[in-house]
C-alpha cells in the first residue's frame, strides 16, 4: 500500500469508529437513548483505536515511504496528513496492555456513574413554595434571578445535595481510577497526564500562568467583595445570595429586551454579519431544556470538515443548549450558549486540511484553542453596540435603553475579576484533589478541600455554583481541562483588542468571519494554539488583556461602552451574508424548525412554537 492510500484508508476506517461512537453519545446525552452499554462499547471502539500504539512506528513507516512520491503537491500532502495523524497517536497511545485494560474499565466505569447521574432527581423549592425538580441550569438560573432568598436557598442546597451524592455514588471510586491510569502512563496523578495531553504544557507550567493571573487580579476581586458586604451586608457574601446581590435586577431589567424565541434569529443575524459561514455543513441544533438531557451546553461533530483527496467533506456537527423559555434570565443564557456553541461549530466547519484528525475537539486539539473560538464568538453579546443592535423588546422592536446597560456594567463590572476567578478556582480544586491519596479520599476531606478552595480564590465560604456540581469534573473529555476556559477567555481579549485595534469595532463587522476562518480556523490543530494567535495579531499569548479588563473601574467601562454606542451611528449595518449551512433545530426527537426554504421560515416557525408552548 503507498503511503497516500494508506492516510486516505486511515482517514475512512477512523471516520467510521468516530461516526459510530459520536452518535452513541448525541443519542445517550440527549436522553433519546438509554443504550449504555452499546454506548459503552463504541466509545471504547473509538479509545482503543486512538490509543494503539502500534500506529505511531507504522505512520513513521509511512512517512519515510512518502518521501519517495515523485508528485510534489501529492508528497506535500500526504505528508501533512501522515504527520496529523502521528500527532494524534502520539497524543492518545496507550502502550502497556495493564493501562489499555485500566482505559477500558475507566470508561466502562464513567458511563455507569453518568447513567447513574442521569436517573438522580434534584428538587427545589419554588417561589410558591412548591418542591419542582430542577436541572443544573434551571438550579444556576434560580440561584443567580430568583428574587425570593428562600427560593435560591432552596436552589444552592440541591447543589450541595448534589457534591455529597457523587460523593458517595462513584466520584471517588472514579479519582482513583484515573489516577490509576494516569500511573500507568508515568504521571504523577491524572491532572498532569490530563494537562501534558490536552494543553502540552506541564501543570507546573500551567500554575505559573494562573498564579500570574491570581496575583493580578487579587486585589481587585478583595475590594468588590469589602464594597459589597458595606453596601447590601454581609449577608450578600452567601452563596445563595451573592450573584443576585450584584446581578439580580440588572439582568432582570434586560430581560424583556431578550426573548428567548428571537435568539435563533439573533444568531443567524449576527454570524450573517459578521462574514462567518459554516462551509455547507449539516447542523442540528438541540436548544430547549427537558428532563434527562445532559445539564450543560457541547458541540460536537459526528463527521470532522476535511479534503479526501481533494473532495470537500462538509462537517456534520451538533450542539445543544438548556434554554427553559418561560424562566427569566433564559432569553439571555440560551442566546449566549447559542453563540458559544455556534462559534465552536463555526471552527470545526472550517478547518481545511486533509484529515479529520485536524477537525476534532480531542488531543492534540488544546481546549484553549477551541475555547477561544467559542468565547470569542458569545463575548460580543456583552458589547452595547451590539446590545443596542439586537436586544429589542418583543413588542416593537424598541432597543435596550442605555440606562440599562450602564446598570449591568455598574453592577457586574466590580466582579468581572469574580467571573473568571470562578474559573480559575477549578484548576486549583482539581490539582490537589488528585494529589490526596487513596486513603485520603473521603467524602469529608474532599468536601472540605472544595470549601477551602472556593474561600482561598473566591473569597466566599462557599461558591454560589459549588465545585463538585461543576459537569465537568465528571465527565472523562472535560475533566482537569476546566482552565482552558480561562486560558481562552485570556486569548478572546487579547484577539479582541486585536481588532478593535485594527478596524474600531467588533459588532456587525465583515471582516472578522474571514480572518477567524484564515488564522484560527483553517489549520486546524496543525499549528499550536499560540501560533494561531501570533498569526492573526502579530504577538504570542498574553494574559495582561484579560486582566486589564477585570482590573476596570465601572466608570472606566462605561465610558468604553458608550464610545461603542455613539460610534454606532457613523457607520452602516452590514448586509446578512449566507452562512452556507442546513441548519434543522430539534427538541429530542421532535424537529422544531429548519431552513430546508429559507433562514427566515426557520425563524419564524421556531418563535410560534416558543411563543406558542411557553408564551413568551
Amino acid at each position: 500500500m503507498t503511503a497516500t492510500a494508506y492516510l486516505n484508508d486511515l482517514n475512512q476506517r477512523y471516520l467510521s469508529i468516530h461516526r459510530t461512537k459520536e452518535n452513541f453519545f448525541w443519542d445517550t446525552y440527549m436522553g433519546l437513548s438509554d443504550d449504555h452499554n452499546g454506548s459503552t462499547k463504541a466509545e471504547t471502539a473509538w479509545t482503543q483505536f486512538l490509543s494503539d500504539a502500534t500506529q505511531i512506528p507504522a505512520i513513521k513507516q509511512q512517512i519515510k515511504q512518502a518521501q519517495s512520491i515523485t508528485n510534489t503537491e501529492e508528497k506535500e500532502q500526504t505528508l501533512i496528513g501522515l504527520q496529523g495523524w502521528l500527532a494524534t497517536f502520539e497524543s492518545h497511545a496507550i502502550e502497556s496492555e495493564t493501562a489499555q485494560k485500566l482505559k477500558s474499565e475507566l470508561i466502562k466505569f464513567e458511563a455507569g456513574l453518568f447513567e447513574k447521574k442521569q436517573n438522580h432527581i434534584m428538587t427545589y423549592v419554588n417561589e410558591a413554595g412548591n418542591t419542582v425538580e430542577g436541572s443544573l441550569p434551571v438550579l444556576a438560573s434560580v440561584v443567580r434571578t430568583s428574587s425570593n432568598e428562600a427560593t435560591r436557598r432552596s436552589a444552592h442546597q440541591a447543589f450541595l445535595d448534589l457534591e455529597q451524592w457523587l460523593l458517595q455514588n462513584g466520584f471517588i471510586e472514579l479519582i482513583k481510577l484515573r489516577n490509576q491510569f494516569a500511573r500507568s502512563q508515568g504521571f504523577e496523578t491524572f491532572f498532569d497526564y490530563s494537562v501534558t495531553k490536552k494543553e502540552k504544557m506541564s501543570a507546573d507550567e500551567l500554575f505559573t500562568i494562573l498564579d500570574d493571573f491570581e496575583k493580578r487580579t487579587r486585589e481587585c476581586h478583595q475590594r468588590s467583595l469589602t464594597q459589597l458586604a458595606a453596601d447590601k451586608g454581609k449577608d450578600a457574601l452567601l452563596a445563595h445570595n451573592f450573584v443576585f446581590s450584584f446581578a439580580g435586577d440588572a439582568m432582570r431589567d434586560l430581560d424583556p429586551y431578550v426573548p428567548f424565541s428571537k435568539s435563533l434569529r439573533r444568531w443567524v443575524e449576527s454570524f450573517g454579519r459578521l462574514n462567518i459561514e459554516f462551509s455547507g455543513a449539516e447542523l442540528t441544533l438541540d436548544l430547549l431544556d427537558r428532563k434527562g438531557k445532559y445539564p450543560n451546553g457541547f458541540c460536537h461533530g459526528p463527521i470532522p470538515s476535511f479534503y479526501d483527496q481533494n473532495q470537500w467533506v462538509a462537517a456534520k456537527v451538533n450542539f445543544t443548549s438548556n434554554a427553559k423559555p418561560d424562566q427569566i434570565g433564559s432569553g439571555y443564557d440560551g442566546m449566549n450558549t447559542l453563540f458559544h456553541e455556534g462559534g465552536h461549530a463555526a471552527h470545526f466547519s472550517n478547518v481545511k486540511m486533509n484529515a479529520p484528525c485536524f477537525s476534532q475537539e480531542f488531543a492534540p486539539t488544546s481546549m484553549a484553542y477551541a475555547e477561544t473560538q467559542s468565547m470569542f464568538c458569545d463575548s460580543l453579546l456583552t458589547d452595547a453596540d451590539w446590545l443596542k443592535q439586537y436586544a429589542l423588546d418583543d413588542d416593537n422592536g424598541t432597543p435596550v435603553p442605555d440606562e440599562i446597560i450602564k446598570a449591568i456594567i455598574d453592577s457586574k463590572q466590580p466582579f468581572k475579576a469574580y467571573q473568571e476567578r470562578s474559573i480559575l478556582v477549578v484548576p486549583y480544586f482539581e490539582r490537589a484533589l488528585y494529589r490526596l491519596s487513596d486513603e485520603e479520599l473521603t467524602p469529608e476531606n474532599i468536601t472540605a478541600l472544595a470549601r477551602a478552595s472556593e474561600k482561598k480564590i473566591l473569597g466566599l465560604a462557599c461558591s454560589p455554583r459549588p465545585l463538585m456540581a461543576i459537569p465537568h469534573l465528571v465527565s472523562d473529555e472535560a475533566a482537569c481541562a476546566y482552565h482552558g476556559y480561562l486560558l481562552a477567555h485570556m486569548a478572546v481579549y487579547q484577539t479582541r483588542a486585536y481588532f478593535t485595534e485594527k478596524f474600531g469595532y467588533l459588532t456587525d463587522n465583515p471582516e472578522i468571519g474571514p480572518l477567524l476562518a484564515k488564522h484560527y480556523w483553517n489549520a486546524g490543530n496543525s499549528v499550536s494554539h499560540n501560533d494561531s494567535i501570533i498569526a492573526l495579531t502579530g504577538e504570542g499569548f498574553n494574559a495582561k488583556y484579560l486582566a486589564d479588563e477585570c482590573n476596570l473601574s465601572a466608570q472606566d467601562a462605561w465610558k468604553v461602552e458608550q464610545d461603542k454606542i455613539a460610534e454606532l451611528n457613523s457607520r452602516t449595518q452590514a448586509d446578512v451574508a449566507p452562512l452556507h449551512a442546513n441548519i434543522t433545530i430539534i427538541d429530542g426527537p421532535t424537529t422544531l424548525a429548519s431552513n430546508a426554504e429559507s433562514n427566515q421560515k426557520m425563524c419564524d416557525d421556531f418563535e410560534a412554537y416558543i411563543k406558542k408552548t411557553y408564551g413568551r
